[in-house]
């Protein structure tokens, strides 16, 4: 199975959906919080591109982007194909 990473915020509903999906998948991830360590914003900042909200997430060390870019993968079929490794 691919390698998840998921930056995220404690008071962010969109990462609680993000979170609630790859669950509801079964997929293992990790999550990375960011509300505390302006270095680990500063490095998902450097890894998504230049974006700078939460959730940011990557498979394999690809980014996908946020929660609405997981829902949407979701939605088109991609998301499995991406989760099969």
């Amino acid at each position: 199975m691919p390698k998840v990473e998921i930056y995220t915020s404690a008071l962010c509903g969109f990462c609680h959906s993000a979170k609630r999906l790859l669950t509801e998948k079964s997929v293992a991830f990790e999550e990375i919080p960011v509300d505390m360590d302006a270095g680990v914003r500063a490095t998902m900042r450097d890894r998504a591109g230049g974006r700078n909200t939460v959730p940011q997430i990557f498979i394999d060390g690809t980014h996908v982007g946020g929660c609405d870019d997981l829902y949407m993968l979701e939605q088109e079929g991609k998301l499995d194909l991406m989760l099969v490794g």
